[in-house]
């Protein structure tokens, strides 16, 4: 029988089988490393246009933010404007107030009594002048009470004049501004209202 000697043929399978194996192996890593660089390059992009979406909203948060202070600013001016109209409105409502107390207190003085000075702060109004007795200044302050205008008299201080050539008594008191339109009066400069 014919002797085949295979022992070439193997040592040439092994070998082209180990150049199959090792192209496989190197075309698996190749290919491994080409998906890693795509999925790479995939992640890097997706992380930068992440990171452009976070800056596009860091700016549109910061143009928010400044329209925010400018809305505010605009709400407190325009707060100021209103409280400068409710002022001026009750200033407007608040002026022939002046008229009627001063008519007021032109009908509430009696005969005898005389005023020196009026001032007036807020709704409180100071007076004194000078009276022929005690009783007129009694009956000023009966007809304060009565005052559609004016109420709440306090006689602060009476004094007897009796050394003076009309032997009057001087006086000093207080009342409050009555029937007002529910405005703050802006308290007047010092005057003086005389009757005889």
């Amino acid at each position: 029988m014919p002797r085949i000697n295979l022992l070439p043929w193997r040592d040439a399978e092994r070998k082209r089988k180990r150049q199959e194996f090792t192209a496989g192996v190197v075309g698996a890593l190749v290919i491994a490393l080409l998906f890693g660089l795509i999925a790479s390059w995939r992640f890097e992009a997706a992380i930068d246009y992440q990171n452009e979406r976070n800056q596009l909203l860091k700016d549109t948060i910061v143009e928010v933010d400044k329209q925010i202070t400018e809305v505010l600013d605009l709400e407190q001016k325009e707060q100021r404007l209103l409280a400068r109209m409710d002022v001026i409105e009750q200033l407007q409502r608040s002026r022939p107030e002046v008229v009627r107390l001063f008519d007021q207190i032109v009908r509430i003085v009696p005969d005898g009594v005389y005023l020196t000075a009026l001032n007036q702060a807020g709704t409180q109004i100071k007076m004194r002048g000078m009276a022929q007795s005690s009783t007129r200044v009694a009956t000023f302050m009966r007809n304060i009470e009565g005052s559609e205008w004016m109420g709440d008299p306090a006689l602060e201080n009476l004094e007897n004049k009796s050394a003076a050539v009309d032997g009057g008594s001087e006086f000093s008191l207080s009342a409050k501004q009555t029937g007002t339109s529910g405005a703050p009066v802006v308290a007047a400069p010092p005057k003086s209202a005389k009757r005889k």
